[in-house]
């Protein structure tokens, strides 16, 4: 079997759109979560989702920081 050694281009044109996907996926998983709280009788579930949508919240941020990055990318190209 033959590697072939050439790395593949660098090619982000459709990383701000994956990105957009991305975040509207967590938004998704924001929102059912926090639909799924009316259904628990657990408080450590409860801290739980809690918890995992604030770490969601976190990627949210650093998503949109990355789309305006790569927004101003695909500008200056």
């Amino acid at each position: 079997m033959a590697w072939n050694s050439k790395p593949n281009p660098d090619d982000r044109s459709d990383n701000v759109e994956k990105l957009q996907g991305m975040v509207q996926h967590t938004i998704e998983n924001m929102e059912k979560a926090e639909e799924s709280m009316a259904f628990t009788d657990s408080e450590e579930q409860l801290q739980s989702i809690k918890a995992k949508n604030e770490r969601r919240r976190e990627s949210l941020e650093a998503f949109r920081s990355e789309i305006k990055d790569e927004a101003g990318q695909n500008n200056n190209q």
